[in-house]
């Protein structure tokens, strides 16, 4: 019954209206208007009603109706159907002999367990926000420690000569890699403390409605979730490392992180470079292998984006439907998108929902509980590309103008610009303007990679978008231009990129060195490419609309 107030007296109002109460049905627990009475009536044909002056109500339990019995509610429980039960019902055949339960008594005990089972989750609560502010205060203590850490590395760097840059920018990049590992894991953490504590919230605040309620239903139905809630989830015991640094004036410098080293001396220069490129050679295979083949039945596949697990991606073709497949090939879900044209892309974000490009109306949307919603649009004259979602959340695209002159990678945060990455140190275009779409990633050290087919180059500029370095190599024995297509980096740093013309991948470290061609997987026109949590290459052909799941690391 809802009240309201009029010139400051508060109104009862009946449960069928906004009319004041006047009459109350002590058999349903209503108040009633007299002019909604014969509604309620008729609304219950089969049940007896107790109609009286609103003054004159009676507080109780609101038992179901028998659905065997008419003007009769279950006041009693079958223990042997586990079923409610009228008085008639308890002297008929179907329950004859049976034992049976006080309707009143079940909910009175249920009412109980529900209040016990309250008090220990709004205790998980609070140890559960204990738990947030110790996390709190780890990230605080990393954050400061890692700034010192680049600090140290910065100071260092000043008194080593000009050859050991690439050392440190080996080390810099070794420090964002461990950092970023560090902070995820801890906001990962944070974020599922959070996420339980949000939701026994909500569930102590439905549980409190269904202790003030009446109705046997509310009370009967209700599903316990503190098992659920009892696994909190602990905080990860992670060790920050040690930056270690020594100099001997003149004869020797050297510097240390975990279980990288490098040391100048008078004689020898031993580069880090060289080491890290040797290891990444070591993690991978000797031969990449597939280790799946997923038909699609997709027209024209283009992209492949793995949905963080390792048993399924979104895909999508030549028409408005994005799909997602698990590594048998079995279709999980299906979204089709507002898009009219062809192709467009698709991302992920790091919790999981799915992005994807509209050309025509120039928008990024965001699926999210089955709708969709526009989260960018870029500006008039301009034209989508490529698109990903970086670490931190942010979202990268590449966009051209209608003439396909000019051609820029933009980051956004939110529906803000942050950065724009278009002319290199002289001003000239870092990237060549052109009808073939301009894909891009986030590489795990923060540099921004682009696979530019117009120019058929790789380009790697840092986080400040100075460029890194160029590839455009043919593969070992290839017989045709190196031909860029969409592309992806690992946990690892490694680069991967679809080479259309000569049907293989190429492999390269951070620094834009080629360590493995895999050209053995019968690669027939590939085109989508993703890596999914086990590091394992998903790549699809672009005229059979197969995926290949391939291993190529350790």
């Amino acid at each position: 019954m809802a009240a309201a107030s009029i010139q400051g007296q508060e109104v009862i109002t009946c449960d069928l209206c906004v009319k004041p109460v006047q009459q109350f049905c002590n058999s349903c627990q209503v108040g009633l208007c007299e002019d909604c009475i014969n509604k309620h009536v008729k609304s219950l044909k089969s049940m007896k009603h107790d109609i009286v002056p609103f003054t004159k109500r009676t507080v109780q339990l609101v038992f179901p109706q028998c659905t065997s019995h008419s003007h009769q509610r279950c006041e009693a429980h079958c223990q042997q159907c586990d079923a409610p039960v009228c008085l008639k019902c308890l002297t008929g055949p179907n329950h004859r002999g049976h034992e049976f339960d006080d309707m009143a008594d079940i909910i009175v005990k249920k009412k109980e367990e529900i209040k016990r089972e309250n008090e220990e989750i709004e205790f998980i609560i609070s140890k559960n926000t204990a738990q947030d502010v110790d996390v709190e205060n780890n990230l605080s203590v990393s954050m400061v420690h890692f700034a010192d850490i680049e600090k140290h590395a910065t100071d260092q760097r000043k008194q080593w000569h000009l050859e050991v840059d690439n050392i440190f920018g080996n080390l810099e990049t070794l420090i964002q890699s461990l950092r970023d590992h560090h902070i995820t894991t801890l906001k990962s953490c944070q974020s599922q403390l959070r996420s339980q504590n949000s939701s026994m919230i909500q569930t102590v605040q439905e549980n409190k409605e269904i202790l003030k309620s009446n109705k046997v239903s509310d009370v009967n139905n209700y599903l316990s979730k503190l098992k659920e809630y009892r696994n909190i989830p602990p905080i990860p015991d992670l060790p920050l490392p040690s930056l270690q640094t020594n100099t001997v004036q003149g004869r020797e410098l050297s510097i240390e992180l975990g279980e990288y080293k490098a040391t100048l001396t008078q004689t020898s220069l031993f580069s880090l470079t060289d080491d890290v490129s040797f290891l990444s050679v070591k993690e991978l295979l000797e031969e990449a292998k597939v280790i799946a083949n997923i038909p699609t039945n997709i027209t024209n596949l283009f992209k492949v984006v793995c949905i963080g697990s390792d048993r399924a991606c979104w895909i999508n073709g030549e028409d408005n439907v994005m799909t997602c497949v698990n590594v048998n090939g079995s279709i999980l879900d299906t979204v089709t998108t507002t898009c009219k044209s062809y192709p467009f892309e698709i991302a992920v974000t790091n919790q999981g929902e799915l992005l994807y490009s509209d050309v025509k109306s120039k928008t990024v949307n965001i699926v999210r509980d089955g709708k969709t919603e526009t989260l960018i649009t870029i500006p008039r004259g301009w034209y989508l590309g490529g698109l990903c979602c970086t670490r931190s959340g942010d979202i990268l695209v590449s966009i051209y103008t209608a003439d396909y002159k000019q051609c820029k990678i933009v980051r956004y945060q939110g529906q803000g610009v942050t950065q724009e990455i278009e002319k290199d140190d002289h001003g000239d275009p870092i990237y060549q303007g052109g009808e073939y779409t301009v894909y891009v990633v986030e590489n795990n050290n923060g540099d921004i990679v682009v696979s530019d087919q117009n120019a058929e180059v790789v380009v790697v500029v840092d986080r400040k978008g100075k460029i890194v370095f160029r590839y455009s190599d043919k593969p070992p024995g290839g017989k045709e231009a190196f031909s860029p297509r969409q592309i992806v980096t690992d946990s690892r740093g490694h680069i991967i990129v679809v080479d259309g013309s000569n049907e293989c991948l190429h492999v390269l470290n951070q620094n834009g060195r080629l360590l493995r061609c895999v050209d053995n997987c019968g690669l027939d026109v590939p085109d989508g490419l993703s890596v999914d949590s086990e590091g394992r290459l998903w790549v699809g052909l672009y005229n059979s609309g197969e995926i290949k799941v391939i291993q190529y690391i350790k």
